[in-house]
């Protein structure tokens, strides 16, 4: 009779449906530096929490940011943009956890020369005066970038000729090709060019500054109507995060990076999602690109204030825009 009831147990355990899961949609973009969110997908750190999962990749950070605020997505991970300071200053979305920034130490953004801009001096920072240099778009983090460095040099910014190309890809390739006497770029593209002896390093941004690059943004309706959701989901984001620290930011004693089987494992493991057949090669140049993110995922407050000064400054937001309406610290600690 035991043994009967336990099998009665068994089968009315297995006529059970498993607890349904959340459906929650995040929009980013297919880069290494979204690599937190990709590494806690792959591990079931979402499954776990109780959320089912979908991702939908756009072309810019600041469509992330539109569709988000338009409810098309519950979440965003993407660099800070205009955009979503004036969204997150109207109280539609806010920031909630970091994604990647610039640290001492660990390259992110590259100041690279062509050879024209090279053949006409340009080694180091300071050389920058009387050059042209090629960015994405004005407003965008490396616009943000280059003013910072001729902050720090003592530059005249006017003397600078700003050369806006659309896309990263599309001022690394100006550069490239000699259209531009500089550019500033993700690591990822200034290996690239290097590789083919296209352009010269110059230096990282990280040299002069530690800029908080990106967030996690939530819209503010799901923090008010579903926020046990957003604690799950930013627990298993930083699962994620921490895994991406402990395989690609590891160094050895004397602060080089280390490449070994855990950081080839964790960099093919993100290769999977930023390109649509992954090699060897691909995982390569993730390890390489790989922008340093904070362990914990926590947002530095301090320097975005500063990144919303420069902004209003420039007329490029709102001017009630304050970091106060742009973080959300209560989900990180």
């Amino acid at each position: 009779m035991i043994r009967l009831a336990a099998i009665f147990i068994a089968l009315a355990t297995l006529c059970i449906p498993a607890a349904a899961q959340v459906q929650v949609v995040i929009g980013t973009q297919r880069l290494t530096e979204n690599g937190g969110l990709f590494m806690a997908a792959a591990k079931g750190y979402f499954k776990a929490e109780g959320i089912d999962l979908s991702m939908t990749a756009f072309d810019s950070d600041q469509t992330v940011a539109e569709r988000l605020a338009a409810g098309i997505t519950d979440f965003g991970l993407a660099r800070f943009t205009p955009t979503s300071f004036n969204l997150a200053g109207k109280g539609q979305i806010k920031a909630i956890a970091a994604q990647a920034r610039e640290k001492r130490l660990y390259e992110g953004a590259d100041l690279v020369a062509s050879n024209f801009g090279f053949a006409k001096g340009l080694r180091k920072f300071e050389d920058l005066s009387g050059k042209s240099v090629a960015i994405d778009a004005l407003g965008s983090v490396s616009h943000y970038q280059l003013e910072q460095i001729a902050r720090a040099k003592n530059i005249d910014i006017k003397l600078i000729e700003l050369k806006p190309m659309g896309t990263l890809e599309a001022a690394a390739r100006a550069v490239g090709a000699n259209q531009a006497d500089a550019a500033i770029v993700p690591a990822l593209y200034a290996r690239e060019l290097m590789m083919g002896n296209l352009v010269k390093l110059v230096g990282w941004y990280s040299e002069l500054d530690e800029q908080q690059l990106g967030a996690l943004f939530v819209s503010t309706k799901m923090i008010n109507t579903r926020r046990e959701v957003v604690e799950k989901f930013v627990r298993a984001y930083r699962r994620g995060v921490a895994d991406y620290s402990a395989g690609l930011l590891r160094k050895d004693t004397h602060a080089k990076r280390l490449s070994d089987d855990k950081s080839h494992d964790a960099a093919m493991t993100i290769a999977r999602y930023v390109y649509p057949n992954p090699t060897r090669e691909a995982a390569t140049l993730v390890e390489i690109g790989a922008y340093f993110i904070e362990p914990n995922a926590g947002l530095d407050g301090a320097d975005i204030e500063r990144q919303i000064a420069w902004y209003k400054a420039r007329g490029l937001i709102e001017k009630d825009v304050t970091v106060q309406n742009v973080v959300d610290q209560n989900f990180i600690k």
